[in-house]
Order: structure tokens, then sequence, then C-alpha cells
């Protein structure tokens, strides 16, 4: 396993860290996974014998049971592990049990604490961008938790790059504590994080976090031209997080193929060539994988130390190149005035 440093941290993190939206599956969750505590325990004991030392949750997994089966999975391996939650989505039917503001947030990450059984987070993510909430508000609430010694580092979630962008400036202009991390959706299947939000990242110092770096097991090999989807597939149980209104579905045979390729020479599979490309690309700190069975989790474990020749990186580029939107496309046009870091 590799590590890599999380920007303006001292933090060293595994390149895959082990999400458990899969733990519980209760609460709209049903159809992500039904990861009990027997299962989770052997699945963290897997993942820490790989090399992994995050683990992600969020309070909204399973209504707080992702973070009550993850405490009592690594109970008495505390101090070998990170430990990354999320807060800001609807816990309740209570009109004040959502979104990014100061009562909110406190609560949520006290609770997940509780949850958790530990006295600290070494990360905790905004879930999301509230718009009914001042951003001074939110990043003072964060800055708060840390400097109540509640959590370690703050970072945020799905954010658009204005939105990362004046949540930093007010942290600058406040001297209060910065987003370190992006929890964002990338993968072959989707590059929009290349537009906007990985050049950000690149000049304001920040790590991505992937969530679904397989596309919601889309990138896993499973999912062929002209072969029906798996029945057994999270797509046909409403538990994935990218849903199939966003996916263009001979782009992604076009990538499978290319990954087909590139699998039979290197002999690894072809999730491993797709979280490999991932983990190839600039700002990427680690790709977060997660698991309904323990076999799931065995069969990516090994990605964590592949690695793809400039050639092969290439060809993955060229099957998944998307158009780019407006300005992006237009700014490409003159790459001497390098108004992009990255293409």
């Amino acid at each position: 396993m590799r590590y890599r440093n999380l920007p303006n941290t001292d933090l060293n993190v595994s390149v895959l860290s082990l999400g458990t939206a899969t733990f519980g599956g209760s609460y709209g969750f049903e159809g992500w996974g039904h990861v009990d505590v027997v299962e989770a325990t052997r699945m963290v004991n897997m993942a820490l014998d790989a090399g992994i030392n995050l683990f992600d949750t969020a309070d909204v997994y399973s209504q707080g049971w992702s973070e009550r089966i993850l405490a009592q999975a690594i109970e008495g391996k505390r101090h070998q592990l990170l430990l990354a939650s999320k807060g800001g989505f609807r816990m309740s039917t209570h009109p004040k049990d959502v979104g990014a503001s100061r009562e909110h947030l406190i609560k949520a990450c006290e609770d997940s604490l509780r949850r958790l059984n530990t006295d600290y987070l070494d990360l905790y993510y905004v879930h999301g961008w509230d718009g009914n909430v001042a951003a001074e508000e939110t990043v003072r609430a964060m800055d708060e938790l840390v400097q109540s010694g509640k959590v370690r580092y703050v970072a945020c979630s799905n954010y658009s790059g204005w939105q990362v962008m004046k949540s930093l400036a007010i942290a600058d202009h406040e001297h209060l504590n910065r987003y370190v991390a992006h929890q964002v959706y990338y993968s072959l299947l989707n590059r929009d994080y290349e537009w906007e939000l990985m050049p950000l990242a690149q000049d304001q110092h920040l790590g991505a976090m992937i969530w679904s770096p397989l596309a919601a097991g889309r990138l896993a090999g499973r999912y062929r031209r002209g072969v029906p989807v798996p029945d057994d597939a999270r797509v046909k149980h409403n538990g994935v997080p990218v849903r199939d209104n966003v996916v263009n579905y001979e782009a992604l045979y076009r990538i499978v193929d290319c990954l087909d390729e590139i699998a039979a020479e290197t002999g690894h599979s072809v999730a491993d060539v797709s979280l490999a490309w991932l983990l190839s690309r600039p700002t990427v700190t680690s790709a977060i994988i997660g698991a309904r069975t323990e076999q799931h989790l065995r069969d990516n474990l090994s990605a964590g130390d592949v690695e793809l020749t400039a050639e092969q990186i290439a060809r993955l580029d060229e099957a998944s190149r998307q158009p780019k939107a407006y300005p992006y496309w237009h700014q490409a046009l003159k790459p001497e005035m390098k108004s992009q870091i990255f293409y």
C-alpha cells in the first residue's frame, strides 16, 4: 500500500481508504449493503492488514448505524487508524436537523463522536453546500470544531468551484482553519472534476478524496456491451450514489474495452486498472472503496500497489475523454495562456 500526505496536514493517508456506506443497510440505504458488526469487523481487519489506514463514514449512512457498526468494528484499534465522517444532510424530520448552520454542524459532529465512541475525528466534512446558511457561519462552525479538539482537520464534499473558493477565502480573511480536502465524485466514466475542481485543488493545495471511484461498480468489469445488467447489481436496487440518468453507457463500454486490454497486459483486474488510473491523477490523495462483501473488498485491495505506464494511462485518457464545457474548451485553444493548470 502506498501513502500520500494530505496537503497542509500531518496526515499520511493510504491511497485506498475504506468507505462504510454499506454498513447497516437501513433508512434508505437498503440497496447499498447489509454489512453487520461481525462482517464489518472482518472487513476492517482485512483493510488494516492490507495497509489501509483511513475509514470514511457519515452520519446519514443508515441514520447513524454505519457509525455505530464501525465503532464496534474498530474497538481497541482506534490508535491504528484515521477516522473521517460527514455532517449536514437531514437526520430526522425536525426542521433544524439538517444543513450547515453552526447549530446543526456542532450537534451533528458531537452525535457522530458519540456513535463512533471516539473523542475526536481526524477529518470532518461538510457533506454538501447549504445555500440557506451564510458561508461565514459554516466556516466558523467548522473552525470551532477544530479549536475545541473535536476535529483535527476540516473539509468539504460535493461543492462547486466557487463554493470551495468562497469558503477558503473566508477562512483566510478571518484566520480560521481552511478546508484541507474535497470529497468528490471522479472516475474514468465521469471526468467533470478535471474542469474546475482539479485546477482549484492544485492552486489551493486541497487533497481530493474520491467517492465511487468505480462509478458505483460499473468500472469493475461486470458491465459489458450486449450483456444484461447482473440481477444482484446495486444499480438494480437503488443502492448507488451514481444514478443511471447521468451515465453514458456507450462511453462506459468503450472505456471497459480499453480496461480489458490493459488488464490483460498487466495481469491485474479491470477494477484494479481503473483505480490505478485514478490514483495517477493530479490532486488525488485517496480513493474510497466500499464493499458489500468481504470478497468485494478483497478484489480491490491490491489496486493500491498497481502502477500503469505512461502509454497505458494515455490510452485510458483517450478512451474516457469527454467534451469540455465552456469556458474550458475555449481556454484549451490557447495553451500558451496557461489558463488551466491541468487539461
